[in-house]
């Protein structure tokens, strides 16, 4: 089959692992490697980690790779955030392909929103605002970091992690990540702030835009779409039960010694990384267990549709929870904002959760078998709670993680490269591009009821 044929979706997928596999040619290179170059698999672990905005590693990324290394996973990052959002509309416009409604139903998955006929114009918005934020970010680290560093090199780190928190990779030059910046305020508030920025959605913040602009001109603005309000809402709500919940439960451990005001500091960077961004001021090593658990939640959960984020989005949560009132109340249509939610897009939320779930508990049994073998529960029950940690890290695309990834077996980091990659995706996605088009029935079978609950 020529390329021109297969549907947006395969080429979707099939780019993003052709992508891959260059990027860990590269990453295997000697030129890439300050020693001994990285083994193919650790190089193909780090490609796709970079490629799917994820920021797990197995090795260091400032002190195993050179500067042309590096060069390389920022490069992989910036494509892997964008490429989401914008190849399928590349791809078709390329070819010279009109924009077919089934054409455009894909276009609006790898968006997550609403069909546009201005497909130009939005990806041209897309390019323009992601280069303006990263480049904002860049130059307010660079004015954090040039004190500490010499002018190049601060500026380097500051483009290096600007770009990384916006895409929410979580990439890091630094050994520590940023925990030598835990008490440092402007650098904790500009990376917080690409992150949730990036975490957001294209769509949304151009919403958000339009309603500054008119009311900067004294204009008053449209009201926001149900997908922004939805979104918005969900995320204050995320970040505040985040920032209290980390606070709450390691008041006494991780906090104990940290000065009051560093306290919230902390407890606000840590409540925005599972954004899903793999940044971190603290050794999630030593985090009490129930902070693990509480981070899996909402690492889980993850960023916004058309964003550079993963996870089940927030919307899949706003939409759940509002399918949950609706049947309390006896209702059988959930309404939220005034507005009542379609069937198609509830069923779609439930989908995109219980096949997440699926695969996240499959590939978690598949680590306990490779990474814990035959030993007794009793013996590798501490180490469950930091594997299922690497899986949600990995399938949500967020790259937190209490150490355990470089530890890995050649077969963990295997599960840990497939779950990226679906994680990034999209399991319907993968799905999709992976599955054979099926014409539609026309008819349907007789109803017939079941007992639930």
């Amino acid at each position: 089959m020529r390329l021109g044929q297969l549907h947006p979706s395969a080429v979707l997928v099939a780019s993003f692992g052709g992508a891959i596999l260059a990027g860990a040619v590269l990453l295997s290179a000697p030129v890439s490697s300050t020693g001994m170059p990285v083994s193919f698999l650790d190089a193909l672990f780090t490609a796709t980690s970079a490629t799917c905005v994820t920021g797990l590693t197995v090795v260091d990324t400032g002190t195993r790779f050179s500067l042309f290394g590096q060069w390389v996973i920022l490069a992989l990052i910036q494509a892997g955030g964008l490429g989401i959002m914008t190849f399928a509309v590349f791809v078709a416009l390329a070819l010279g392909r009109q924009i077919s409604f089934q054409d455009r139903m894909v276009i609006q998955d790898s968006l997550h929103h609403s069909p546009t006929a201005e497909l130009r114009k939005l990806v041209r918005y897309i390019l323009v605002f992601t280069v303006t934020v990263e480049v904002a970010g860049a130059l307010c680290l660079w004015v954090r970091w040039r004190s500490e560093f010499p002018a190049a090199r601060a500026l380097y780190l500051a483009l290096f992690h600007a770009v990384s928190a916006f895409c929410n990779a979580g990439f890091s030059v630094f050994s520590d990540s940023l925990a030598r910046y835990r008490g440092d305020v402007p650098v904790n508030l500009v990376v917080t702030a690409l992150v949730v920025v990036g975490g957001l959605g294209f769509l949304v913040n151009m919403e958000l835009r339009d309603q500054v602009a008119l009311r900067i001109r004294g204009r008053r603005p449209p009201a926001l779409s149900l997908h922004a309000k939805l979104v918005s809402t969900v995320t204050a709500w995320l970040l505040a039960l985040g920032t209290v919940g980390f606070l709450g439960l390691e008041w006494g451990n991780l906090l104990r010694d940290v000065p009051g005001g560093e306290k919230l500091l902390v407890s606000w960077f840590h409540s925005v990384m599972p954004r899903t961004a793999g940044f971190n001021t603290v050794d999630y090593g030593r985090a009490a267990a129930g902070t693990l658990f509480f981070t899996v939640l909402l690492m889980f959960v993850g960023g916004s549709p058309g964003s550079t984020a993963g996870g089940i989005k927030t919307t899949s949560l706003g939409l759940l929870v509002g399918l949950v009132r609706a049947r309390w109340a006896g209702r059988g249509r959930a309404f939220l904002f005034g507005r009542t939610v379609p069937h198609t897009v509830m069923d779609r939320a439930l989908s995109v959760t219980l096949v997440s779930w699926v695969l996240a508990s499959g590939a978690l049994m598949l680590l306990v078998v490779t990474e814990q073998g035959a030993a007794p529960h009793d013996a590798a029950e501490p180490r469950f709670l930091s594997l299922m940690f690497e899986t949600v890290s990995a399938f949500a695309t967020v790259g937190l993680s209490t150490g355990l990834t470089p530890q890995l077996t050649p077969a963990g980091k295997a599960i840990l490269i497939v779950l990226m990659f679906v994680g990034r995706l999209g399991p319907l996605t993968v799905a999709f591009a992976a599955g054979r088009a099926r014409p539609p029935r026309r008819f349907r079978y007789a109803e017939e009821n079941v007992m639930v609950g």
